[in-house]
């Protein structure tokens, strides 16, 4: 007999709120870079560059350590609708999370810039150079940040949906902490 995981792996977690950090400091990153032509733009876009890699990386590590460790199941009382929104919605995460870094790796490509990352390590073109090719690239990571901005928000409502009002244990199978199933009475001594 096979027993049923309750959490997810350490490695799992680990992996979740490392890239989760690295999303979030990636749209900050992100709106900083577009709002500004001040000195301040280089170095955001050095750090920008480098951290989607990094998050590129990471997040085909979690999709094979998810694919050999598999996870949780839902609650079986879960209504169907929000089955399928949690299923598709973690494949529009995984996919923006590797679908992103390789767009904007691609639209750089396009432009003919150097992809430098982490200081000095250069990544080789994906694409041709082509100035219409580099605008339509552009336009995609812009549009799809925003994308993925708004499936982060959702993510986040639905984790606190689950810790908050459900109280199911969804959120425990990723959380380092647990959030209490039931008002905790403790026995007087």
């Amino acid at each position: 007999m096979i027993a049923v995981r309750q959490r997810f792996t350490p490695l799992q977690r680990l992996l979740h709120w490392l890239i989760a950090v690295c999303i979030l400091a990636m749209l900050f990153i992100g709106v900083g870079m577009v709002s500004t032509v001040m000195p301040k733009f280089l170095p955001l876009i050095a750090i920008h560059k480098s951290l989607g890699i990094a998050i590129l990386v990471l997040a085909l590590i979690r999709l094979a350590v998810r694919l050999r460790y598999g996870a949780p199941a839902l609650p079986t009382d879960l209504p169907k609708p929000m089955k399928l929104a949690a299923y598709l919605s973690h494949y529009a995460l995984y996919a923006l999370m590797i679908g992103m870094p390789l767009l904007g790796w691609a639209m750089l490509s396009a432009a003919a810039y150097p992809v430098v990352v982490f200081g000095g390590m250069y990544l080789p073109a994906i694409l041709p150079q082509s100035d219409s090719l580099h605008t339509s690239l552009w336009d995609a990571h812009f549009c799809l940040a925003f994308a993925f901005f708004g499936l982060v928000l959702m993510h986040v409502a639905a984790a606190l949906f689950h810790a908050l009002v459900r109280r199911d244990g969804v959120f425990e199978t990723m959380a380092s902490v647990s959030v209490s199933t039931h008002d905790e009475v403790v026995p007087a001594e």
